[in-house]
């Protein structure tokens, strides 16, 4: 029986994908052999020696500590293009309430509110301090053709913008008439506005920064439903005050944004959707139990996809460092799996192996040994 502790609500759906007669669940496992999580801290936790997998019902991992994880031997999942559909929609709400001034409308319409019949007139008078340009025919930059930059780029062809996308790595799915680029320069010399579906790492954290903002077209609109590391707030909100950038749209807003002039604050709603939540969950429910029943990694953040057959009577299941790899596949002899990724390997054969020999090994972190 497998035990599964449940960090945050998780939907019915995907705990259904738990068979009962193999999997317990809730939110009080003490020495769980897997964690479901959404958006729970996990950096302060201590995991127990039992627990062998993460699954994230997201795409951001975040909230957990990815490197101590595999060092441990712990796989983290997550559970990219579940929730794409959901933050695409809100991306392309996003535009359009950054073109057309919606928000101060809004705002500014609530300020008439007690002035009874010329309510009318007031509206009629004002609405011209609202003027925004339409966005069909305009271009949009897209920064990150994975599952949901592909989304955005394809919905923002049919509404008839055009459209570039940057993606460092080669990228399949993408609309055939976006044009795909591997340089940033493209994005910002043309586009009319931007969004940004790139991860956070060393390398982009404030990528949109004074200089890349100096590149761009005066007046550009720019969207962040990714992660807010990618911008610079300070060099945005300068750019903002001095007219270069008309807009700013977020769901990842600092406190020196919440009431600055041009900034669309959210809270973090690009996959706070019933639809995006249960998609999630089931992904996760469903990465969790092939990898604790077979040992097969399906969207692994920290060790290497193994798409492994459920057909197997024994299978020894080795976590470990990549320099260990020919040491661990020595020991193994006959392997039906080996890869590598971000400094960690997973080496699989199916039949029994002396588990103790194979934890000496120096860079073994982890053996499992599953039985049918």
């Amino acid at each position: 029986m497998f035990e599964i502790l449940t960090l945050n609500k998780i939907s019915k759906y995907g705990l259904e994908k738990l068979d009962p007669a193999k999997y317990v669940y809730g939110d009080a496992a003490a020495a769980p052999d897997a964690i479901m999580v959404r958006s729970a801290a996990m950096h302060d936790m201590t995991l127990d020696q039992k627990t062998v997998a993460v699954a994230r019902c997201g795409a951001g991992t975040n909230n957990i500590p990815v490197d101590a994880c595999a060092a441990n031997g712990v796989v983290v999942f997550n559970t990219p293009g579940a929730n794409a559909n959901g933050v695409k929609e809100l991306v392309l709400c996003a535009m359009l309430l950054a073109s057309r001034k919606i928000v101060p409308g809004i705002e500014w319409c609530k300020t008439l509110k007690g002035q009874g019949d010329a309510v009318g007139k007031a509206v009629e008078k004002g609405k011209s301090a609202f003027v925004g340009p339409e966005i069909k025919g305009k271009t949009l930059g897209v920064v990150g053709l994975g599952a949901i930059g592909r989304l955005v780029a394809d919905a923002a062809v049919k509404l008839g913008m055009t459209v570039i996308g940057y993606d460092p790595f080669p990228v399949k799915g993408v609309n055939e008439d976006v044009q795909v680029v591997t340089t940033l320069d493209p994005i910002f010399a043309e586009s009319d506005y931007i969004t940004l579906h790139a991860p956070a790492t060393p390398e982009t954290k404030g990528m949109i920064n004074k200089a890349t903002i100096g590149a761009m077209k005066d007046n550009v609109r720019i969207l962040n439903f990714a992660r807010g590391d990618l911008v610079n707030a300070d060099d945005l909100l300068s750019a903002l005050a001095d007219g270069k950038v008309a807009a700013y749209a977020t769901d990842f807003p600092t406190d020196a944004m919440l009431d600055a002039e041009g900034v669309i604050a959210m809270p973090h709603l690009g996959a706070s959707t019933p639809e995006s939540e249960d998609n999630c969950a089931v992904m996760a429910a469903e990465e969790l139990t092939a990898y604790l029943e077979t040992g097969a990694i399906r969207n692994s953040v920290n060790f290497p996809n193994a798409p492994l057959s459920a057909d197997f009577a024994v299978r020894t299941c080795v976590l470990h460092t990549e320099a260990a790899a020919e040491a661990v596949a020595a020991a193994l002899g006959d392997v039906t799996f080996a890869g590598a990724k971000k400094g960690y390997g997973y080496t699989v054969a199916d039949k029994a192996a002396d588990e103790a020999a194979l934890a000496a090994i120096d860079g073994v972190v982890r053996v499992r040994i599953l039985k049918k």
